[in-house]
């Protein structure tokens, strides 16, 4: 399951959450809440192979300019054996082959470099979605503990709320 709608998920139950009177908190339902973090401890690591394939396509990519590199650079060695015979000839061939050579390492650095761009921009969207992730489920989880704490206070305190007149 894809993890931005189990963020969307998370934040409809928030928003469906009965509020608490002259406070800022609401009430979760514990077993949803909890549900939901299953399932976003299970789509995180979907992220991350995402994030893998990500980068193995890039690496497919540069071995791919590679290979098409080297078959430029024998194609031009192979041209410039045939014309040994002639000087001139011969130096015009290992010019060119100088120059394609020099253009297929441009290209591969190239296509390295935008490969790279996008491994890291990919990775970058995905640190900063899991930053927003985490943060959501670790407040879920403190306002969780912090209500059962009340809860549990107050439960076991009934005199525990005093009346505003007293000092």
């Amino acid at each position: 399951m894809d993890i931005l709608h189990l963020v969307d998920r998370l934040e409809e139950l928030f928003n469906e959450s009965s509020p608490m009177p002259l406070t800022h908190k609401v009430m979760v339902d514990e077993e949803r809440m909890l549900d939901l973090i299953d399932q976003m401890r299970l789509a995180v690591p979907d992220e991350i192979k995402k994030a893998q394939q990500i980068i193995n396509q890039r690496d497919r990519i540069i071995a791919q300019a590679h290979e098409e590199a080297n078959r430029t650079i024998e194609l031009s060695k192979e041209q410039s054996q045939k014309l040994v015979d002639r000087d001139e000839i011969v130096e015009r061939a290992t010019q060119r082959a100088e120059e394609v050579k020099r253009q297929a390492q441009e290209e591969t650095m190239q296509i390295k470099k935008e490969a790279d761009f996008y491994a890291i921009d990919s990775l970058e969207h995905l640190e900063i979605e899991l930053s927003k992730i985490l943060s959501q489920v670790r407040n879920g989880i403190q306002t969780l503990k912090y209500d059962n704490q009340n809860a549990a206070d107050e439960g076991s305190n009934p005199h525990h709320v005093k009346d505003a007149t007293q000092s």
